[in-house]
């Protein structure tokens, strides 16, 4: 049997360091609000023309090395973002060629904060049915470029960052299962209200730059969803909490991580936290964490990881592996 594992990881952030004593002087918020209710410290902004196929480009090199595979060697390349660098081609097919490995399927996914997930599920699918043997998945955003500084609901809560890893079909266990739901139901609690088929309204002031929340819905109703993917990811592998050794979660905001550690009866030492660093990065939160987790030395091989991650449409997802 066919199975994929991740042979390396690589992340990416920009330089720029956004603080929360920074965003005081933007809007009527402060350092104690934001972190008491999120968990965020900082958060990091892309540079002046710097863009989201620039992260992904710099974490696909390090996950690439990590894994030493070279580029013409790539079956496949999955990417997932909200924040293309165009409308189109792909972002994928703008990464592809400046990694050299023109020729190989790259396609660009788009759900929200489970972009990452989406995309590695795939992956896995196309490495499962023997047509593929080495996939690059990237999650990458450049969030802030649409957000409203001037709604501190919003704009304290997001930044810019990549990750990305290889999968290698493998005749041992490596992903175990995953599992992708989505709720389209759910769409007026978190979206960005404009688009192609929709129109620009360019004649608006901040069109296309704001991402509207309700929050408190939002956080209710992805506790509620990711306690409920925790048990069914678990059923699905035949798996109790017991053999989860880390919870790598999507970095939106630590009270919802907590929620889910207690879900797993984890004790918070087992969970990748890396929100306080960077903020909700949407597709690129999961797989920087892993990469950072990974690199430190926290996540070792042969250990069970749970991935998963909640974002808009609503979409949810996650990912039990051996890494």
């Amino acid at each position: 049997m066919v199975h994929s594992r991740i042979a390396g990881t690589g992340s990416y952030l920009p330089h720029k360091v956004i603080t929360n004593a920074d965003l005081e002087k933007l809007v009527d918020t402060s350092d104690e609000w934001i972190a008491s209710r999120t968990g965020i410290r900082e958060r990091r902004m892309a540079a002046t023309g710097e863009t989201t196929g620039d992260l992904a480009f710099e974490a696909a090199q390090r996950a690439l090395a990590a894994a030493g595979v070279q580029a013409g060697e790539l079956d496949l390349i999955v990417l997932g973002t909200t924040t293309p660098d165009l409308i189109f081609p792909a972002t994928a097919c703008l990464l592809q060629h400046r990694l050299g490995a023109n020729g190989c399927a790259a396609f660009d996914v788009n759900a929200a904060c489970s972009g990452f997930m989406y995309a590695l599920a795939v992956a896995d699918q196309f490495i499962r049915s023997g047509s593929v043997r080495k996939a690059l998945v990237v999650g990458a955003e450049t969030l802030t470029r649409m957000l409203d500084y001037g709604d501190r609901s919003t704009c304290v809560l997001f930044g810019d960052g990549a990750g990305a890893v290889v999968l290698e079909a493998s005749d041992q266990p490596g992903i175990i299962t995953t599992r992708l739901h989505a709720d389209g139901g759910y769409k007026h609690l978190l979206y960005n209200p404009v688009g192609v088929s929709a129109g620009f309204q360019l004649d608006q002031p901040n069109a296309g730059v704001r991402v509207m929340m309700t929050g408190n819905e939002v956080f209710k109703v992805a506790v509620k969803t990711l306690d409920r993917m925790v048990g069914e990811t678990l059923e699905a592998a035949g798996m109790h909490e017991s053999d989860i050794d880390w919870l790598i979660p999507h970095q939106a905001n630590l009270r919802i991580i907590e929620a889910t550690a207690r879900r797993l009866k984890l004790p918070m030492e087992r969970v990748i936290v890396t929100v306080d660093r960077h903020g909700n990065t949407s597709s690129g939160s999961v797989p920087l964490a892993l990469d950072e987790a990974v690199r430190s030395g926290k996540v070792q091989r042969g250990q069970t990881l749970l991935l998963e991650a909640f974002g808009g449409g609503f979409t949810w997802a996650s990912a039990l592996l051996r890494y």
